[in-house]
């Protein structure tokens, strides 16, 4: 069986790729404002699930020796997979901040 906190990083890598090489060309292209809001609903839905399966459990993850909650490993696991993915877009894009 795999681990829970592979699990969350498979959910979480799965969602950033297909996000980023799928949706947001589509629905967002290059319009900074788009891409934010879009990606604020993405990582909503990869916590959602994640909540779903462990919210209130007590559940254990275990980052870096740290002993954290499941919204805390989510979210930080979320934040440091998209940041390459994220960074790659806009320059790929050419997203200007406005």
């Amino acid at each position: 069986m795999i681990p829970a906190d592979l699990l969350v990083v498979a959910l979480c890598l799965v969602m950033i790729l297909v996000s980023y090489l799928h949706v947001y060309p589509k629905v967002a292209g290059s319009n900074f404002n788009k891409l934010a809001a879009y990606d604020l609903i993405a990582a909503g839905i990869a916590l959602f699930i994640v909540g779903y399966k462990y919210w209130d459990t007590g559940f254990p993850f275990y980052l870096l020796g740290l002993s954290l909650n499941w919204f805390w490993y989510t979210l930080i696991v979320y934040i440091v997979l998209e940041t390459p993915v994220a960074l790659w877009y806009i320059k790929k894009h050419n997203i200007r901040f406005k």
